[in-house]
């Protein structure tokens, strides 16, 4: 089905609270708060996750957890998304629910995740059937992403508390989300590119988040040969994108970075 949407809902919510506060002189300032909503899934009457969220992009968010767990197969499976924040659940209803859905939620991974991320067993086990090949890459298209993103970050700008990702095209940004944890902000990413079509090969995946094992394998799962941060990189995360071939540049900031893999691609 061309162009295929679903039923969805348009419930993102405002996400910044203010509060008054002493500052280090006893002077009281007005200052603002992230805010943070539960949200449960209900994948076809089955209660899957509750994901702690800003609640800016909850249908998106959905989409990109369900395609990421490998729990639907789709986007032409996925008949309806409906977000109601008054009882903070989200109802998903698909033409044909998986067969094996019971035994893909049996075993779940607790990730270094902010908030402590969730990851089904079933995924991990499938990164040994994925191969990217890293891009060529130069210092100045690191420098030119790293640019263009400085006019981002406004939530974290305003009130901190969260992290942010993009997914760029060469220097153009085609979406950035910030949410109060990385994992959660990657879903809304691969679910925006579900929903829309748009494949990785050509792209640069940034997080202002580590490197994990976790964040390795949603950007594998999407696709995107090289990964960009400003943060660090684990052990096995740096394992897990040799392994399926992306590139990782890491500690990212001003005019500083550090190539862990992917080094045979990249010109100084």
């Amino acid at each position: 089905m061309a162009n295929y949407r679903p039923e969805m809902t348009d419930a993102g919510i405002h996400s910044l609270h203010e509060t008054t506060v002493l500052d280090e002189h006893g002077e009281v300032r007005e200052i603002s708060l992230t805010g943070e909503r539960p949200l449960t899934i209900y994948l076809d009457k089955r209660e899957i996750v509750t994901l702690m969220t800003l609640g800016s992009y909850p249908e998106l968010l959905t989409l990109g957890y369900l395609r990421n767990q490998n729990l639907v197969d789709h986007i032409e499976d996925v008949v309806s998304i409906q977000v109601d924040w008054d009882v903070e659940s989200v109802v998903v209803t698909t033409r044909r629910a998986k067969e094996n859905l019971d035994q893909l939620l049996s075993k779940k991974i607790v990730t270094s995740g902010c908030g402590q991320g969730t990851m089904f067993g079933h995924v991990m086990d499938s990164l040994s059937e994925l191969s990217l090949q890293c891009p060529s890459f130069s210092a100045d298209s690191i420098y030119q992403v790293l640019n263009a993103l400085s006019e981002y970050n406004e939530m974290y700008k305003k009130a901190g508390a969260v992290h942010g990702c993009a997914l760029c095209t060469g220097e153009d940004i085609d979406i950035f989300v910030e949410d109060v944890g990385r994992h959660n902000a990657v879903d809304a990413i691969s679910g925006w590119m579900w929903l829309n079509g748009v494949t990785g090969d050509n792209k640069v995946f940034y997080t202002t988040g580590r490197l994990t094992s976790e964040m390795v394998i949603k950007v594998a799962q999407m696709q995107v040969p090289l990964l960009l941060s400003r943060s660090g990189v684990t052990e096995m995360g740096l394992r897990l994108a040799r392994q399926v071939g992306i590139g990782m540049v890491a500690r990212a900031k001003g005019r500083h970075f550090l190539v862990y893999s992917g080094q045979q691609e990249f010109t100084a």
